[in-house]
């Protein structure tokens, strides 16, 4: 019988292989952003080709014509032909590993203690997309029948998707398939599973504010020449109101209030002031004042300052009117905003809005991804939450994730296959961050989810 009990047995019993494996991934590191690491890129994908030829995936590396050629894997494993097609989607590369100094174990160097694996790429994606295919694996040795799974695993997730991206429309048919699979997200609250019913789009750009040719002393100068650093201040404020509300024209044109369900059932799953502080270590006073913590954090857009850059920031004083200034910007989108409106729109406020004496440019501005939300009514949400129901007496909870994982949306686009995301991250697995790691447990959860929810779309 397939069930938990079942795949912990498994794990146990292969339990130093499944490790040995997932740590030999986890050193490659793949930080597909840098193109000094395509070496590390082609690597793994293709160590993932050999890791799943014993499984009968047919799989190919492809590369595309333009752009950084970090490789696209894609695979297939034919099956039940009177069952649904399921489409697997994840990706192997990860963030960079910055600041190193503030690891306490090597970052590509996986390390178990207490039960967690710490390394960078341990949860976000290698250790649930590793997890994904290990289920199907214990399922394979167990004899079961399955349906045709087809795989896309991309290095570029961090940084766009523009590989999977240029090779798409020509995958069209390659990738058609009636369940879009996805592990690359997190619980519900007290780690109650949950099913993702929509994510939000993003964006982002980079913003340069130019003053004088060069650092001034802010003794001869100051008071004259423009500074870059202040004004550079003085731009990025302007995109708020003092209540934290965006403040550019047009870029909420498109925006749809949530059906009060989607609000009920929200809340239900949200966080109180106290249980965000805690994990945070902030309160959640963020965005527009007025407004719902999930409805700021799930269905309404922002608009985030990820960094600035001007001047001098070493020890002691350097006191020079900075030449420069550099802010790194991103959007978040919801359902039925387009990138391309949204980014014209804030592109236009920062024009408009430029320090006299000074000049803005916007540079590296990635297409964008939108996002999505399905209707709470879908059969296949309707059996993810019947085996979900059986991994823990809770039952499943449905979420709507601030996050984004771009190219769902484009491939939800081209293939028609309705997605379906249900991963078992958590707070304390620190993804995007120093330290990052993924219990043994969670890895567990990922094979059970995967190996019972492909058991029943084969019977369904």
């Amino acid at each position: 019988m397939i069930d938990a009990a079942f795949v912990n047995h498994y794990f146990e019993t292969h339990r130093q292989a499944i490790l040995d494996d997932w740590f030999a991934l986890l050193r490659i590191p793949t930080v597909g952003a840098d193109p000094k690491r395509l070496g590390d890129c082609a690597r793994a994908a293709a160590w993932l080709k050999q890791f799943l030829k014993p499984l009968g995936f047919e799989a190919e590396i492809l590369t595309p014509g333009r752009g950084l050629p970090v490789p696209v894997l894609i695979a297939e494993r034919p099956g039940r032909e009177d069952a649904p097609t399921v489409l697997f989607y994840g990706h192997y590369d990860v963030q960079p590993e910055d600041p190193l100094n503030e690891w306490q174990t090597p970052p590509f160097e996986p390390t178990l203690i207490d039960g967690r694996v710490y390394a960078r790429g341990a949860q976000d994606n290698k250790g649930q997309v590793f997890g994904f295919l290990q289920g199907v694996k214990a399922l394979i040795e167990a004899g079961e029948s399955l349906p045709t799974i087809k795989l896309v695993l991309e290095g570029q997730e961090e940084s766009g998707s523009s590989a999977l991206n240029d090779l798409a429309p020509i995958l069209k048919q390659r990738l058609k398939a009636d369940v879009m699979m996805v592990s690359d997200t997190a619980c519900g609250p007290d780690n109650q599973p949950a099913i993702v019913a929509g994510l939000r789009g993003v964006q982002h750009f980079t913003v340069t504010l130019t003053g004088p040719a060069y650092d001034l002393h802010s003794g001869e100068h100051g008071g004259v020449a423009p500074n870059p650093a202040q004004g550079m201040a003085a731009l990025l404020a302007s995109l708020h109101t003092a209540e934290g509300a965006i403040a550019v024209e047009g870029f909420r044109d498109r925006v749809h209030h949530p059906s009060e369900e989607e609000m009920a059932i929200a809340r239900q799953g949200m966080l109180t002031d106290e249980q965000y502080a805690s994990i945070v270590g902030c309160p959640p006073a963020g965005g527009e004042q007025g407004l719902d913590a999930v409805v700021r954090g799930c269905f309404e857009p922002t608009i985030e300052i990820n960094g600035i850059h001007s001047g001098y920031g070493g020890p002691g004083s350097k006191t020079v009117i900075p030449a420069k200034a550099v802010a790194k910007l991103s959007t978040r989108l919801v359902p039925d905003q387009r990138p391309e409106e949204t980014f014209a729109a804030v592109r236009k406020h920062l024009e408009a809005h430029c320090p006299r004496g000074m000049t803005v440019t916007i540079s590296e501005a990635c297409a964008g991804a939108q996002g999505f939300r399905l209707p709470l009514n879908s059969p296949v949400f309707r059996l993810a939450a019947d085996v979900l129901g059986q991994m823990d007496a809770r039952g499943a909870t449905f979420r709507w994730a601030g996050a984004s994982i771009p190219v769902v949306a484009r491939l939800h686009q081209i293939t028609g296959a309705a997605p379906l995301l249900v991963g078992f991250g958590r707070e304390e697995d620190k993804i995007h961050c120093p330290n990052e790691s993924f219990g043994l447990d969670q890895f567990v959860n990922v094979m059970t989810w995967s190996a019972l929810m492909l058991k029943a779309l084969a019977e369904c």
